[in-house]
């Protein structure tokens, strides 16, 4: 993560569907004003989401994601399908691309008024509750009031949703276009902050951040820069030590110390370190509320008592971060699950989108704390192990349960530290 770039997983997620040869990339390079995707005539230039980061004023940090076409062919059209549709998971605005210009009129008579293909994505759309945008492409193809006769008969059939008419070629529609994303965005300063309910103006919190072999060269990674901006801009104050000076910095701090925060793979140390009037969570655990549902993934933790020899756990993470020789999620976790339950367990990994379709084979799943992903996507991901009854954990959690620290790492959560009682 650069220092100086909005995490992706925290820019409004803006996906366009469409099929072959609408215009989706045209479309996108047209609203950003940017060449941020290829242009072709060739079906089906566009064969995986193609991710780009932009700002768009007034709605801020965007992530455009350009997909496959809807009508792509043959089993590898298919599995391209499948993960355009995939996308919604972590869509908060989506924009439904049509070429105005090929709409039959049977298409236009017919349903919604845009076609099967477009019908079967806006149905998902609207299954998500997703706000969405049409936008009638390539307007220059015809007449000009036949293109608005065309647009007024889609609104008809499409209730509130917005509806555009725009050319990429000239440069028409834009604005309006535009328009409509705003209207649809979400109001970010609504979101939850990482720890802003906790703390106050010129609060003392104290960060332990391990340097070690799996530590990034020359920064931070991803969650602790943003806890550190989570602080400043609730006008606390962060102090950010390592394990061994972090006595001689609690000393030198006395009671000014409002919590504690650390990585979690440290939580073992930094217990026994940090006095118990003193609040102490971890990195992840923050992220499991920020991003997941803490309820729901303090509840899952028990499962590893259960866990029996054979049985399968699905450790995942939302990044694809270059694996260390102490590797987090394929070294300690798989070790300390080893230690703990004393079982042969068969331990399966997974990362970036690479989140299995089937979950219902796995005893467990212990999933990072979702920093990279978009909230919507790590709830999605909740969503999924609940609908197939298998246990979901994060990484603190589950690494402050077997040390036997949980309930002292969930006490500034007093609805989860319920829980433990």
């Amino acid at each position: 993560m650069s220092l100086t770039a909005t995490p992706n997983g925290d820019r409004v997620q803006i996906a366009i569907f469409g099929r072959r040869n609408a215009g989706k990339s045209s479309v996108i390079n047209a609203v950003t004003g940017q060449q941020l995707a290829i242009v072709s005539d060739v079906k089906g230039t566009t064969t995986d989401p193609v991710y780009k980061a932009m700002e768009i004023l007034p709605i801020g940090p965007c992530m455009f994601i350009d997909t496959p076409g809807l009508d792509d062919e043959g089993e590898l059209g298919e599995k391209r399908v499948e993960k355009a549709v995939q996308v919604l998971n972590r869509t908060d605005i989506a924009m439904l691309v049509l070429d105005i210009s090929r709409l039959t009129p049977e298409e236009l008579a017919q349903g919604r008024g845009i076609g099967e293909k477009e019908q079967q994505i806006q149905a998902m759309i609207e299954e998500k509750k997703l706000p969405y945008v049409i936008v009638l492409n390539q307007e220059d193809k015809l007449p000009q009031e036949e293109a608005e006769k065309r647009r007024q008969q889609i609104m008809a059939k499409n209730g509130t949703v917005p509806v555009c008419n725009v050319s990429t070629v000239r440069k028409t529609g834009l604005e309006k276009l535009k328009d409509a994303l705003i209207m649809l965005a979400p109001d970010t300063d609504l979101k939850l902050h990482i720890l802003g309910d906790l703390v106050e103006e010129n609060d003392v919190v104290v960060l332990v951040v391990p340097v070690d072999s799996a530590a990034p060269k020359g920064r931070l990674i991803m969650p602790q820069q943003q806890v550190i901006r989570d602080i400043l801009d609730n006008h606390a104050v962060s102090v950010v030590t390592q394990v061994p000076s972090l006595a001689m910095t609690l000393d030198m701090l006395g009671d000014k110390v409002k919590m504690v925060i650390t990585d979690s793979q440290a939580f073992g140390e930094v217990s026994r370190i940090v006095p118990t009037q003193i609040p102490m969570t971890s990195f992840s655990i923050l992220f499991a509320r920020h991003k997941g549902n803490l309820r729901t993934l303090v509840e899952g933790v028990t499962a590893v008592d259960r866990l029996r020899d054979g049985d399968r756990v699905l450790i995942a993470e939302g990044c694809t971060h270059r694996r260390q020789c102490d590797d987090i999620g394929t070294v300690k976790i798989p070790r300390w699950l080893k230690e703990y339950t004393g079982k042969e367990l068969q331990i399966e990994t997974c990362s970036g989108t690479g989140f299995p379709t089937d979950l219902s084979s796995y005893a467990l799943i212990i999933h990072c704390g979702g920093c990279t992903l978009h909230e919507k996507e790590m709830k999605h991901r909740i969503f999924r192990a609940q609908q197939c009854q298998v246990p979901i954990v994060n990484y603190g959690i589950f690494i402050a349960y077997v040390k036997g620290i949980l309930k002292r790492s969930v006490e500034l959560f007093p609805a989860v530290w319920e829980l433990l009682e």
